[in-house]
């Protein structure tokens, strides 16, 4: 059963203590004290986020809704003081050279956090997420059992696709954590910044931050396929060029596995082509057709009793499958889907009826997701629902 968040009034009461307290020493010197008493909210109220704009107050995200803390609005100048200092100096540099900055950040006591600090309307604003102190294991996700099939594919790319806070990453970490527990391999992840630190257990696995161990993705992923990894993590496509040498890197043997922002299975492989110059998309699409082994996609919904829960998609690229890609004939992805059921695919109505069965989500909130309705309606009455 999930802890049920504190009531927004206690939330409030505990950030005045915090704030009040006299005898807190702060880690970092009194100009992140704030900083602090704000992030020490999070656990205690299984928050993910702590996001800070100018112009309103400070506000936490607890099952995907967003609360205010008792506390008057925010400027800008207010942000940078209580962020900037906390950061390491690649990232301040970041910040002062671009005005938008990521990083990683460790406080003793309270855990380990991924800050963006970035500019809206002129303005300072920063988005604080908390990071699990141990990666999950996969079976813990929730996602359909079929997904642990990711961790077993030779060689080629398997892309990792969803919306902005569907649990992308969590999904790659425990992908890599099942390789690592099971198999004698090197894995090396590229990420900016570390989200999930990764013990050596069966596997050696090196992790290598933007801004700490290499300038950027294009120049890391270069450089690892120079040192012998079986496996290559890439933490986002971001770039032509990071996909392009991610796509060759997949093409001769190893394994690579990245994360994407999109909706579907289709939306997925035309993110990877669309993000090349229109003479070179039919290349790409060729060499995309040759490479691509897996694609998973996810998003996360409100779960009966409190929490989310994920619903997937996944598809086995076969012969079918890279012959639609080669064409630029995606709309035909979703039938390859149930054509291959066979071999591990399966559809995002498929995990919503799962879902809906298992009595996890609400029936018209799996609705509003299904892209095929009348599938799904279908596949619910095929399964007495």
């Amino acid at each position: 059963m999930e802890h049920q968040p504190q009531d927004p009034d206690l939330v409030a009461g505990e950030l005045n203590a915090l704030v009040a307290e006299p005898t807190r020493q702060p880690r970092f010197g009194t100009e992140t004290a704030r900083l602090e008493a704000w992030l020490a909210l999070l656990g205690p109220n299984r928050a993910s986020d702590l996001l800070l704009v100018a112009g309103a107050p400070p506000c936490i995200r607890v099952d995907s809704q967003i609360r205010p803390l008792d506390e008057g609005p925010l400027d800008g100048l207010d942000i940078e003081e209580a962020v900037l200092p906390a950061l390491p100096p690649h990232a301040r540099r970041r910040y002062d050279e671009t005005r938008i900055s990521d990083a990683s950040l460790k406080l003793a006591g309270l855990g380990r956090f991924r800050v963006n600090l970035h500019r809206e309307r002129g303005r300072a604003a920063a988005t604080i997420r908390a990071l699990p102190t141990t990666v999950p294991r996969l079976e813990s996700l929730n996602l359909p059992p079929g997904v642990e099939l990711l961790s077993h594919i030779p060689h080629g790319l398997v892309l990792v696709g969803g919306p902005t806070g569907s649990g992308k990453t969590t999904t790659l970490a425990a992908l890599v954590d099942e390789i690592n527990r099971r198999d004698r391999r090197h894995i090396l992840t590229i990420e900016d910044p570390i989200e999930y630190e990764h013990v050596h257990i069966r596997s050696l696995v090196e992790q290598v931050e933007i801004g700490v161990d290499a300038p950027d993705f294009p120049t890391a992923l270069r450089a690892a396929v120079r040192q012998a990894p079986d496996v290559i993590v890439v933490g986002e496509m971001r770039d032509p060029e990071t996909m392009c040498i991610a796509l060759a890197a997949a093409e001769t043997g190893q394994v690579v596995l990245s994360t994407v922002h999109t909706t579907d299975v289709s939306s997925a492989v035309s993110r990877i082509a669309d993000g090349f110059p229109p003479e070179r998309q039919n290349t790409v699409r060729q060499e995309l057709a040759m490479g691509l082994s897996v694609v998973l996609t996810q998003t996360l919904i409100p779960r009966i009793g409190g929490g989310r829960v994920p619903a997937a998609e996944l598809l086995v690229v076969g012969y079918g499958a890279r012959q639609h890609i080669r064409k630029n004939a995606l709309q035909h992805l979703h039938q390859e889907i149930t054509i291959t059921r066979r071999a591990g695919s399966f559809t995002l109505e498929d995990s919503l009826v799962s879902l809906v069965k298992n009595g996890w989500i609400e029936r018209n909130e799996a609705m509003l997701r299904a892209g095929h309705v009348q599938e799904f309606e279908s596949a619910l009455a095929a399964a007495g629902l």
